[in-house]
């Protein structure tokens, strides 16, 4: 390991997840949904102090797909044009179905997201019934992509004990998790609910991050701070950067988020850091 990437005790993790979901491209045009918008987007968040990229894609009609040729062409686009960790989401919509779900592991990201447990999401039930979860866990394992752990409520934080006793830590060793809060359904994005949630968590996790959504983003950022956790933010998340302002591009929130770390006396880790500290594996170099 160099000393370059050697992550500092003070480090901190700066994810962005630009896309999501839920959010339409009629109802906000500067969401990335197109291949070329996600790669400028990655380009610039990198630029920004971003070093891990949390990953939806969209259809030529810019609806959620899990389609695999895509998700494959995704992949080797942001890594071609960056060095930031990519993460793939193994959610995709709340609408697709758990065997396409799981097929977002064979476009080999750096990372996953692995949600511990179903979820009433707002008027929908985002469903991740246990035998998922460890299919899911498995395969990961076994193809050495480390997985982000998504917990929406403490039952979540008890399950993700669960399945560490039964399967074991994650490819390269690392425990990295992120509390998603503010979701309806889920736990509230409170400072209050955050350290209930870090107190309970394995003491195999070694490191976590906070995501607060919509309102409640600063609030959960701040806290997470406090607790010396990890941000993550981006337009799947927050659509404005105060009451009645709209976020124009992904940036503007990895820029403030790289300024609260700095208030906070935090350093920011860029991608090589963020490898170490996640336990991925080193990017793939392609040959010319």
């Amino acid at each position: 390991m160099s000393t370059h990437d050697t992550v500092p005790a003070d480090g901190l993790l700066v994810t962005v997840a630009p896309t999501g979901a839920e959010t339409t491209k009629a109802d906000c045009p500067a969401l990335p949904t197109t291949l070329a918008e996600l790669v400028e987007t990655a380009v610039a968040c990198r630029a920004a102090g971003a070093a891990m990229i949390h990953v939806h894609i969209r259809d030529d009609e810019h609806r959620p797909s899990l389609d695999l040729d895509r998700l494959r062409e995704t992949v080797a686009a942001l890594r071609e044009a960056t060095d930031l960790v990519v993460q793939l989401s193994t959610g995709g919509s709340v609408h697709d179905p758990l065997e396409h779900r799981l097929r977002v592991l064979e476009a080999e990201p750096d990372s996953c997201s692995i949600t511990l447990g179903s979820t009433n999401f707002g008027d929908d039930v985002f469903l991740n019934p246990w035998g998922f979860v460890q299919e899911l866990y498995q395969g990961a394992q076994e193809r050495g992509i480390v997985p982000e752990f998504e917990l929406f409520d403490l039952g979540q934080v008890a399950a993700l004990h669960r399945l560490l006793d039964r399967h074991g830590l994650p490819a390269g060793g690392a425990v990295h998790c992120d509390l998603v809060m503010g979701v309806p359904g889920g736990m509230p994005g409170t400072a209050d609910a955050l350290v209930a949630a870090v107190a309970a968590l394995p003491d195999a996790v070694t490191s976590w991050s906070a995501t607060g959504i919509g309102r409640s983003t600063l609030t959960v950022a701040l806290a997470a701070l406090a607790k010396g956790g990890h941000l993550r933010v981006g337009m799947e998340d927050v659509l404005t950067l105060r009451r009645g302002v709209p976020v124009r591009h992904n940036a503007e929130l990895v820029t403030r988020a790289v300024a609260m770390a700095e208030l906070a006396q935090r350093t920011v880790l860029d991608p090589a850091q963020a490898r170490t500290l996640l336990g991925a594996r080193p990017p793939v170099v392609t040959s010319a």
